[in-house]
């Protein structure tokens, strides 16, 4: 049986720990030897054990500093530049989508006597398909993109459709936006080709 251990305290290395066994232990060889396995010594009968301290607390001291400075090196990220105001829904109507409407729409040579403007918070456009009467509003009851929005079409000279929600799935709109599922709604109805040649 192991003898109650002793704690001795050495200014280089830290605590250390000696645990006396009796004489016939079957722990230790029979032989009185000494064998060193590390920082542990065992001889019969006794046992000893040290730590030294791995690092010091200079060296992580010495860390602290550098990693530090290395932060304060690093160059500051540029700001992104501001994002320009939200333009208000008549220009942007006016400047963005029915210009880009309107080039698509002249790209067809089957459609004549293209019309399209903005007013009372509808896109409103207007055309002749073979002969064939067509016209189409995009609605913004709100006046702005951020709010309800529809969409209506009339074919042949007939009354107006269903108003359809429009651009319900995008987040964030923009005049691309419009006119691209304006776009997409006219070529659903067969009045533009889908695939562009």
């Amino acid at each position: 049986m192991a003898a109650p251990p002793i704690n001795l305290n050495c200014p280089l290395t830290k605590p250390i720990k000696v645990s006396v066994y009796p004489p016939l232990s079957s722990v230790l060889p029979t032989k009185h030897e000494q064998r060193k396995v590390g920082n542990l010594v065992i001889s019969r009968g006794n046992f000893f054990c040290s730590a030294v301290q791995e690092s010091s607390t200079s060296t992580v001291a010495a860390d602290k500093p550098e990693a530090k400075t290395a932060a304060k090196e690093a160059p500051a990220k540029p700001k992104p530049p501001a994002k320009a105001p939200a333009k208000p829904l008549p220009q942007l109507m006016e400047e963005d989508v029915i210009p880009a409407l309107k080039t698509i729409l002249e790209a067809q040579d089957d459609l004549s006597e293209i019309e399209l403007f903005f007013r009372d918070n509808k896109l409103e456009g207007s055309f002749l398909k073979n002969g064939f009467p067509y016209s189409f509003w995009a609605f913004f009851p709100n006046g702005v993109l951020t709010g309800p929005k529809g969409f209506s079409l009339s074919s042949y000279g007939s009354g107006v459709s269903t108003v359809e929600p429009f651009l319900i799935d995008e987040k964030r709109i923009t005049a691309k936006h419009v006119v691209f599922w304006v776009e997409k709604r006219l070529a659903a109805q067969g009045i533009i080709p889908v695939w562009k040649e």
